[in-house]
């Protein structure tokens, strides 16, 4: 893989010994991080793909290894982040005929990642490897799988190994178009720009600010992409994901143009596509995206362009006008602030507050991760994430992801601060890799949200069949002790005036640190008290 991977995360396996083996030499060129489950694995290597912006590598053997994998594949799908999973295969020579643990893996993962193959033969490795490359991370970045035969790996060849990958440029939008698209938006009475998506450079997300900022046009974030625009910019206006903020959605429907910039228009910024009507919206549309597969999928666009986000950008600047006064914006932009502040929280812990907190406390360039759950609202709808603040969360709603996402990042930047949100329910989803984290001298710290319950299920459960609770109530280990026998710090934090003393010392902690949060039930999301739903949902 030359200078294009320098880390690879995986589990064992005999069928890849060959290229274990390998990686005895390559240490400190490309790295192995030993993880304790596939699925942890794959979930690092999609962590670091949308991290970094390159591929990430994750190793697993055949059969349980691959269908253990396939969660992180299905999550760098949905987030549109490259990655590279290699596993291990049965010999050529014993192909179908349903040989211990053989997969089809082109049949198995062919509607999961953007491209699933298989290498036949030694000497085409750099050919495939090549494509691999270049298809996860050109046009919608994506998943690639790579079928790895036994005989294949241990075989000789004497063709040329890579020497760099493939280096692939940004589509350029024409200039007609993007002049067309800004007087657009200049001239409009509520312009607003949608924006997300993989493949952003500094200098791109600077352009678009800039644009922004000059013609003052509120901007909203797509669905778990709010790390991409400067949160403190005052054209900041939200993001358009689960659980919505209704003046967000006022505001998306209340639109007259719309560019939506690099994002695939999914379910969650739409509103289940309610909020822009299928095919053609009411709104006037600007879709631009890298992928020309992505432009009319769903909508129909007045204007779609087949540009890079950087490149379009850049030139969208360049035709920037200076606006003042815009109320639609500054209107926009209140509704924001105006939905930082969340009710008190019932319980012995008050999660507003806590946020509040962890805004003023955590460094300009720390990276939140989350995996899936009613917890993520916080994380997500209640942190102002700065220019170099980043967030790591799955667009596919994959419990289990954060705790791997924070210790790649650990290993992508060991100086920095990486916090992890994780309901109690999601923490046990992948709470092994706290050895890989140990191991690897990678530790982040990591938020507990501990009700006792699978919070999200238990919310949709009340409103449904309120008080028939079934499936839905956890007995959980002692968090605290299972943490120590890791290695980490950890702390019981059972009241808010505990909080900032124990995430002190969690900051100051060189072995990572855990924090086992006692938030009530009760707290079912930031606007609502499970009671409530459950009284809701009997009106019914």
């Amino acid at each position: 893989m030359g200078m294009g991977a320098r880390q690879s995360f995986g589990v064992p396996g005999e069928s890849y010994l060959a290229a274990l083996d390998a990686m005895h030499d390559t240490a400190g060129a490309f790295d192995f991080t030993l993880c304790r489950q596939e699925g942890g694995a794959a979930f690092m290597a999609a962590a670091w793909g949308k991290l970094t912006g390159t591929p990430g590598i994750c190793f697993v053997t055949r059969g349980p290894g691959a269908t253990n994998a396939s969660i992180g594949v299905h999550t760098a799908m949905q987030d549109s982040v490259p990655m590279l999973l290699f596993i291990g295969q049965v010999g050529t020579a014993d192909r179908d005929r349903e040989a211990f643990q053989e997969i089809d893996y082109r049949a198995f993962f062919g509607t999961v990642a953007k491209w699933a193959t298989e290498i036949p033969d030694v000497s085409r490795i750099p050919e495939y490897v090549s494509r691999a490359w270049s298809t996860a991370v050109s046009g919608r970045p994506g998943p690639v799988v790579v079928a790895l035969p036994e005989d294949v790996l241990s075989a000789w060849s004497d063709v040329p190994a890579l020497v760099a990958p493939v280096r692939v440029s940004e589509p350029e939008p024409s200039p007609a178009a993007v002049s067309d698209i800004a007087h657009r938006l200049i001239a409009a009475e509520r312009p607003l720009i949608v924006t997300g998506g993989q493949g952003w450079h500094e200098q791109g997300r600077t352009a678009l600010e800039d644009f922004a900022t000059s013609a003052d046009i509120p901007v909203v974030a797509a669905f778990r992409f709010h790390d991409q625009f400067d949160n403190h910019n005052p054209c900041y206006a939200g993001e358009a994901g689960v659980g919505m903020n209704p003046a967000t959605q006022k505001l998306i429907r209340e639109s007259d143009v719309i560019l939506a910039l690099n994002v695939r228009m999914g379910e969650m910024t739409t509103g289940a596509w309610e909020l822009l009507s299928v095919p053609v919206p009411t709104q006037t549309l600007f879709h631009v995206h890298t992928s020309d597969a992505e432009l009319g999928k769903i909508y129909a666009p007045d204007v779609a362009v087949h540009a890079g986000p950087n490149a379009f950008s850049k030139a969208l600047a360049g035709c920037a006008e200076t606006v003042t006064g815009r109320t639609w914006r500054a209107q926009a932009r209140e509704a924001y602030e105006t939905g930082l502040n969340a009710p008190q929280q019932p319980g012995p812990i008050d999660m507003v507050t806590v946020m509040a907190h962890l805004r003023n406390r955590l460094p300009d360039d720390a990276i939140l991760t989350n995996g899936a759950g009613n917890f993520a609202a916080w994380p997500g709808k209640f942190f102002r994430y700065g220019p170099k603040q980043r967030l790591l969360a799955p667009q596919s709603g994959a419990m289990g992801f954060g705790v791997p996402a924070a210790i790649a990042a650990r290993v992508a930047h060991p100086e920095r601060t990486v916090v992890c949100f994780a309901g109690d329910g999601d923490f046990q989803m992948t709470c092994q890799e706290l050895g890989t984290a140990a191991q690897a001298g990678a530790c982040p710290i990591i938020l507990i949200l501990n009700n006792g319950v699978y919070g999200t299920i238990r919310m949709h459960q009340e409103k449904l069949y309120p008080e028939r609770v079934s499936g839905t109530t956890l007995e959980n280990p002692d968090f605290v002790a299972l943490a120590k026998a890791y290695g980490f710090h950890s702390e019981t934090v059972s009241a808010t005036n505990e909080f900032a003393g124990a995430f002190e010392r969690a900051l100051a902690s060189d072995s990572g640190a855990v924090l086992d949060l006692r938030v009530s039930a009760e707290a079912l999301t930031p606007g609502q008290t499970l009671s409530q739903i459950r009284e809701a949902g009997l009106k019914r």
